[in-house]
Parts: C-alpha cells; structure tokens; sequence
C-alpha cells in the first residue's frame, strides 16, 4: 500500500522544489535584469534587484553594433544540422546494440562515453590544423561535422536506452511479415520510439547550441554562431555588463522559448520506460 503523503508535508516538498528552482533560474533572471539596466546601474554597489530605471538602451545598441540575425542563422544551422546528422547516424547504431545481441556491447557503449572525458582542449590543435589544410575554417558544415561527432556518444547512449524498452518480439513479427531491415528501424522502430528520440533531439540541440569552446575557436566571423556573438562584448577597454546581458538574453531567448514550449515532450521523453 502507498503511504500516505500529509498536506504539510506536501506543502514542505513543493517549496523546497521551488525554492532549488529559482536558485537554478537565478543567474538567468540576473541576466535578463541586467539587460534592462544601465552600465552605472549593472555595477552599482550593492545590487539593485527589481527598482530601477528600466532601459532598452542596450538592446539597440547591441542591434547597431552587430547582425544578430546573422548569428542566429548560423546557430540554428549549426546546431539544428549537427543533431539531426547525429540522429540519422546513432538510430541504425543504437538499434545494432539493442537488439543484435553481442557481449561487447557495453563496453562499447563505455568507451564511446569516456571520450566525453577527454578535455577538448586536448585535441583542438590537431582539428584546427586539419581545418586549416581542408580549408574549412570557420565553416558551417565543418562545425556541423565536428558538433556531431563530439555529441554522437550521448545521442547513441540515450536512444540505445529507449530502444532498449521496445519489445523484440514487434521486430521479429515485423520480419516474419516480410519488413526489410531499413522499413523495419524506419517503419517499425522509429515511431514507436518517438518521445524518446524527440528529448534526445531536445537534449543534443541545446548542448549544441549552448557550445563555446568549438564555437570560439573555429569560427571568425562567416560560421560565428551566438556564442561568438556574446563573447565580442568582452572588449579589452572593459567588460559593459548591461551590454554583455542584453547579447546573452537575446542569444538565449530562442532556447528558453523553446524549452518551454516543449518541456511535456522532453519529461515525456526523458521517463520513457521508466513506469511499467
């Protein structure tokens, strides 16, 4: 029998909840805050939280100042381009290790995730170089690539995970019907996985948009995504910390919105096969 959960201490619970919340969403709300301030405002001491005067200043100096729109493209490119060829690449990988028996299979699925061990700083001088004598510095489709091979492990992993809750049995009857092996994964096993493969598009999407480190040091100014956008308001003559919030909120409001709108989806997704 389920134990009964008291008012109180329901009432406990939620506001612990929410109160871990808002610790995590603070930084973001400092963030977006800040933007709406002006620079003596941002670095007055002590802080000044919600009674301000409230400015779009920053906003259209940061629209004068650089293409927005122009670095939202490449992220969306870069970042959409990179987990759908990583999806397209890890469903025929993840399904070979769910449901083609073989006892290496987690120790593959080990060694492919203990490469997101390794510092990237450890080999971003080889990429760079072969970059440089492909001749795709600061390009797009190059980041795509490289984007997708870094997030490849963490695709494999989770969509092993939920085609790991499919029944084999659905496959073999799909076979005995005449299924060939491509109608099967993409007929068959594809739909019947799609909350799981929708919060591993969500999930890859937003590491590869919030990605930094790549983003910075391959790009210059044609394939510059967001990232690159905000790190150009750290100047040496200082850091304009309104300035600098106004660029990060509008290079995190596009994923912001769409975490929102597709948070269902994604713990939908993410307790897949968790309740039998």
């Amino acid at each position: 029998m389920a134990r009964a959960v008291t008012s109180q201490r329901k009432a406990i619970n939620t506001a612990i909840a929410w109160t871990i919340g808002f610790l995590i969403f603070f930084p973001i709300l400092w963030t977006i805050l800040t933007s709406f301030k002006t620079e003596g405002t941002a670095i007055a001491d002590p802080p000044v939280f919600l009674f301000f005067d409230w400015t779009l200043e920053n906003y259209a100096v940061v629209q004068e100042r650089s293409n927005y729109m122009r670095f939202l493209w490449n992220s969306v490119i870069i970042a959409g381009g990179s987990t759908l060829l990583g999806v397209i690449v890890a469903v025929p990988a993840a399904w070979a290790m769910a449901f083609v028996p073989s006892r290496r299979t987690k120790d593959i699925l080990l060694w492919m995730l203990s490469t997101k061990m390794l510092p990237a700083v450890g080999v971003l001088y080889p990429i760079y170089l072969i970059c440089i004598e492909l001749g795709v510095l600061d390009n797009r489709a190059a980041l795509v690539i490289i984007l997708m091979l870094i997030n490849l492990p963490i695709i494999v992993w989770m969509l092993y995970t939920y085609f790991r809750e499919i029944p084999g049995e659905i496959l073999e009857a799909a076979r005995m019907d005449g299924a060939s092996l491509r109608n099967e994964i993409l007929y068959v096993l594809t739909p019947m996985a799609i909350p799981g493969i929708a919060s591993t598009v969500l999930l890859n999407f937003i590491l590869a948009w919030n990605e930094a480190f790549w983003t910075l040091n391959l790009t210059a100014v044609d394939a510059a995504p967001l990232t690159a956008f905000i790190a150009s308001y750290s100047s040496p003559e200082g850091l304009f910390f309104a300035k600098l919030s106004a660029a990060s909120t509008m290079a995190i409001a596009p994923i912001l919105i769409l975490g929102w709108f597709s948070q269902k989806q994604l713990v939908r997704g993410l307790t897949f096969g968790a309740v039998k």
